[in-house]
């Protein structure tokens, strides 16, 4: 009933739509009693009183009837379809933009393509409904009625033993939808599952085909596809044994009236002309219980589709907008105040506590889960802290303006994704209005407008899903580069250096070191040559800074940092500095200087 409640105000919109539509139905559901109505005076005044004279003012009357209940079921259909596709439009813009304000830990809760189901199967029994459902209820409800009544002025005996097969009919349509209820539920959990299975699979099959496991995956895509086959044949199980009886019932008033009304014909106790009446009020009593069965069985299906809906957009974010939300431009200050971040149950990041100044460079190392990505999503606020305080310029992040404070920060993540659009489109996505000028000094400064020139169309290439065509290396320039487009005064560059050569990332911390304005610029790294010149390394361990400092001051301590660095060149280092090495490079200097005469 909640998820109806919140789906109501979407259909309202269309309430003039509706309404004419509802308000057409009686008329056109009335006029269907002339036609048996007629067909009885044919009978008993043309052919038993041989009245012929008026048989062309009969057959008229009955066609005028038919075309104008024909044009007004016309617009009622229009007014009803128009209604659904207003309520699917307003409904799916809605879904959408609540996926999109949802936080990091709903998308880690959420399968992809659950999500898609969502906007996809269930909003078709959505339009479904609204479009068919509705009115062909009400129009079945009222065609039964007006038959029902015109039955009684026609010969009450009759109409009353028409009338005992209604509540065999009210107890079938009760167990009907107490079975259909759970059916469909479950027939919509194996869709998503499904859906999911088969999205997650594509986006994958890469790695499908790299480890040779196309004959896993199909294994594994047989037990989904026998999942919700299963679940189908459930559901077709429940109506298929409840509409049986409605084609039963609807039949068994054709017998009663066949038997009872020969009967009282024969008698005299009913003319032949009546029974020829009501037979054609028969159609209209029988064919609602025919439609019975399936309309109950899209009602149920619309419940569990916006049920479903409803469950998914229900999910209030975590991360909200603060009451009254700081607006400013960030000069790029950074201070962790003892910051704690849980997950789970799990200590993610324990006591964090450092300071950056506006235009320094901070490196962060540390091995793989010790808390570095999470650092910088508390900075960018996609988590919130569980303990402690992040500040930027002074301001508790949790004071400001999301749109404000993310937009001041430019960020190339670790996972690469570009959208499938052009090289120009996916660099200039955090300011699609910056001219073609902008675009290819970020590219630039990113070291990227190379092998983009190299591409057949330029900046107008049009890159995959997600960036395929492309290299690693390419990816993270490009992210680079739509990262610094928006002119923000934090850069984060998580992991970003890691799939491209030395002297490329030599050439991109030259560029950004010489930028106009001096950014506040954040590395995650794993290679000690991406952080070495930074201002400030942080040294993560187990969610700690273990150490903090310049590359020189850490290591004279002999620590952690140090012994990455000897894993990565220290010897190398050794080498250089070694009597044996310093003469080899000075004969090898003075072997090129006498080449050069």
């Amino acid at each position: 009933m909640e998820a109806f409640k919140w789906f109501y105000p979407f259909m309202k919109r269309y309430r003039k739509y509706l309404l004419t539509g509802f308000l057409i139905i009686p008329v056109a559901s009335a006029l269907a009693v002339i036609k048996p109505q007629i067909s009885g005076r044919i009978i008993e005044e043309v052919v038993e009183g041989g009245n012929r004279a008026i048989l062309p003012q009969l057959i008229l009357f009955l066609l005028a009837s038919t075309v104008l209940r024909s044009a007004l079921r016309l617009v009622m259909l229009f007014c009803m379809e128009t209604a659904s596709q207003g309520t699917l439009y307003s409904l799916r813009d809605e879904v959408y933009k609540r996926l999109l304000l949802q936080d990091f830990n709903f998308y880690n809760k959420n399968r992809t393509g659950d999500l898609m189901s969502r906007q996809t199967g269930d909003m078709d029994a959505v339009r479904h409904f609204v479009s068919h459902v509705m009115y062909s209820c009400l129009e079945a409800f009222l065609v039964f009625f007006f038959a029902l009544v015109m039955m009684f002025t026609v010969n009450v005996k009759m109409a009353c033993i028409m009338i005992l097969v209604l509540p065999f009919t009210a107890a079938t349509t009760y167990f009907q939808i107490k079975n259909l209820r759970p059916a469909f539920w479950k027939n919509r959990q194996m869709f998503s599952s499904l859906n999911a299975f088969a999205q997650e699979n594509i986006s994958g099959n890469r790695v499908v085909k790299a480890f040779a496991k196309e004959d896993f995956e199909i294994e594994k895509f047989d037990v989904e596809n026998d999942n919700f086959r299963d679940a189908q044949l459930e559901t077709t199980a429940v109506f298929s044994k409840y509409i049986p009886i409605f084609e039963f019932l609807s039949n068994f008033l054709m017998f009663v009236l066949m038997l009872g009304g020969g009967v009282m014909v024969v008698q005299g106790e009913m003319s032949l002309g009546d029974m020829v009446t009501i037979n054609g009020y028969l159609w209209m009593l029988t064919n609602p219980l025919r439609q019975m069965g399936w309309l109950f069985n899209d009602l149920q299906r619309f419940l569990t589709s916006i049920e479903k809906i409803y469950s998914t957009i229900s999910h209030e974010p975590e991360i909200r907008e603060p009451a009254h939300p700081v607006v400013k431009k960030l000069q790029g200050g950074v201070v962790f105040e003892h910051v704690s971040y849980m997950a789970d149950d799990e200590d993610i990041l324990q006591d964090v506590s450092f300071e950056v100044k506006p235009g320094q460079t901070v490196g962060i190392i540390g091995a793989t889960g010790a808390g570095k990505s999470t650092l910088m999503n508390l900075l960018c606020r996609f988590y919130d802290t569980t303990g402690g305080t992040v500040r930027v310029d002074g301001t508790d992040v949790k004071d400001m303006d999301l749109y404000s404070l993310r937009q001041n920060i430019g960020m190339a993540m670790q996972d690469v994704f570009l959208f499938s659009d052009t090289i120009e489109g996916n660099i200039a996505y955090g300011r699609p209005d910056c001219s073609i000028e902008e675009v290819k000094w970020a590219a630039q400064v990113a070291n990227a407008e190379d092998f983009i020139l190299d591409t057949p169309d330029g900046y107008d290439t049009i890159v995959g899903e997600r960036g395929m065509g492309l290299s690693g290396g390419q990816k993270q320039r490009i992210s680079l580069a739509r990262a610094l487009i928006t002119d923000p005064a934090i850069i984060i560059l998580d992991d970003t250096t890691s799939a491209v050569d030395m002297e490329t990332e030599t050439k991109i911390q030259e560029a950004l070191a010489n930028l106009p304005k001096k950014k506040t610029v954040f590395i995650i790294a794993h290679r000690i040559s991406s952080i070495k010149d930074a201002d400030l390394i942080l040294v993560l361990n187990d969610g700690k800074i273990v150490e903090q400092g310049t590359h020189d001051a850490l290591l004279k301590k002999h620590g952690y940092y140090e012994t990455v660095f000897t894993h990565q060149y220290g010897e190398f280092d050794k080498l250089r500095k070694s009597p044996a090495f310093k003469e080899y490079m000075r004969r090898q200097k003075r072997g090129r200087e006498y080449g050069k005469k």
